[in-house]
């Protein structure tokens, strides 16, 4: 048994299936879920010290790759001043100013511990600016673990969501209308049906909890108008996208002006870390401003802003961005090369740095194509990959991610154990 295997069995005892995130648990792959003790650099090494390229990044966060010297002295430098306050510190200042002068669309921003945090809050905040209830999402989007996000798709176009997890109360995710990505038929005619009822419409500007799953700009640019006609609140869900696939943010990169933003991830260097914000008027309807309330006991904890300050410092660097997405390509190009030789039904695709492996022949641009992948042929994939020591995401269903510290070694490494799997499947 390994040790990996051991700690799992033990785990169980007294954490709910053995994990404190369910995509841990590698239910979706099968086998035992692995457990890390350490990370450098663009490596992990698990509990049997046996190491991997790690394309998971702690799903997103560790853009300059693991442990990076600066944001670990930075951490250290924090916590040795105190771990919490539960009162107002510079470092909060200094956040908030640097999100609203790299984010296009934030005039103010409210900090918050964790990204189903930000998104929760960014919708009550859109409900109590509107005086509306309904919202808009997208089949296949995720926005955290908020009882009336935990939705799946009605029988037709304009019929509210269902509970899609035990424990919400089906009154509360009837107020959620569950739409298509990429369809811009649907999106107006819900819009021309029920426009004055919406209060906002959160999407995931590049979806990354279905896969990777790019936006088509005719899409977002009637998200901005219709939303605009109607006066409902466009979230961007930007937790994932959030300096990942530009400076500027997904926003920036498609050209598209949120009402409202939420961020996590990057914005905490690894440590857990919210955030939501957009126009002052929106924005000033929060307590103890205004009337909607929201509140946390850890919010703008210092040692996490430290280590977020210290990765956004990095990431600003001239010619950061365009470095990592050529590290993406490089990965996602050379993966469907090498497939295509083979004969393999795959694809692959990046924006910034994330990327998406599918196995069908072309990139989905919906929920439904995505689930035309062929889930076995990638649980065959990632297991013989975690065998060759590369660590991807152990779902078909999560998008990936490269790292700064990501160079041509690793990239090459990974393409040649793809091409011994291929070769062979």
């Amino acid at each position: 048994m390994t040790n990996s295997q051991n700690l799992f069995e033990k785990s169980r005892i007294h954490i709910p299936g053995g994990v404190n995130s369910p995509v841990r648990a590698f239910g979706s792959v099968g086998g035992t879920p692995l457990f890390f003790k350490r990370g450098k650099g663009a490596f992990v090494w698990d509990a049997d010290d046996k190491a991997y390229i790690d394309y998971v990044g702690s799903w997103g966060p560790m853009i300059l790759g693991h442990a990076h010297p600066e944001v670990i002295k930075a951490v250290c430098d924090a916590a040795q001043q105190g771990l919490s306050f539960g009162a107002p510190t510079e470092l909060e200042l200094e956040m908030a100013d640097l999100l609203c002068s790299l984010v296009p669309s934030m005039d103010q921003v409210r900090l918050v511990s964790s990204g189903t945090e930000a998104t929760m809050s960014a919708i009550r905040l859109a409900r109590g600016y509107t005086g509306r209830s309904a919202i808009i999402k997208f089949e296949g989007c995720y926005h955290g673990h908020a009882d009336s996000l935990l939705v799946k798709a009605g029988s037709g176009a304009l019929t509210f969501g269902n509970p899609s997890s035990a424990g919400v109360p089906p009154e509360t995710a009837q107020h959620t209308l569950v739409l298509d990505y990429n369809n811009v038929a649907q999106l107006e005619e819900t819009f021309s049906k029920m426009g004055d009822k919406i209060a906002a419409v959160i999407i995931e500007p590049v979806a990354g909890n279905m896969n990777l799953v790019a936006p088509e700009k005719a899409f977002l640019d009637s998200l901005r108008s219709l939303c605009t006609k109607h006066g409902s609140v466009l979230i961007f869900d930007e937790v994932m996208t959030g300096f990942r696939v530009g400076l500027s943010s997904a926003q920036g990169l498609y050209g598209i002006k949120p009402d409202l933003t939420t961020l996590g991830k990057v914005v905490g260097g690894g440590m857990p870390v919210g955030a939501f914000g957009g126009k002052r008027d929106i924005m000033q309807c929060l307590a103890p401003l205004g009337p909607v309330y929201q509140a946390g006991t850890l919010s703008g904890n210092p040692v996490a802003m430290a280590a977020g300050l210290a990765t956004l410092k990095l990431l600003q660097a001239p010619g950061f961005f365009e470095n990592l997405s050529t590290t993406a390509r490089k990965l996602t190009e050379g993966l469907a090369s090498i497939a295509r030789e083979s004969g393999i039904a795959f694809s692959a695709q990046s924006v910034g740095g994330m990327f998406g492996l599918y196995f069908r022949e072309t990139p989905p641009k919906s929920y439904a194509e995505v689930m035309q992948c062929d889930k076995a042929a990638f649980n065959r994939f990632f297991h013989f990959m975690v065998d060759q020591g590369v660590y991807f995401a152990p779902s078909a269903f999560e998008a990936g991610f490269v790292s700064m510290a990501h160079g041509k070694d690793e990239i090459e490494r990974t393409l040649l154990c793809a091409q011994n799997y291929f070769s062979k499947a």
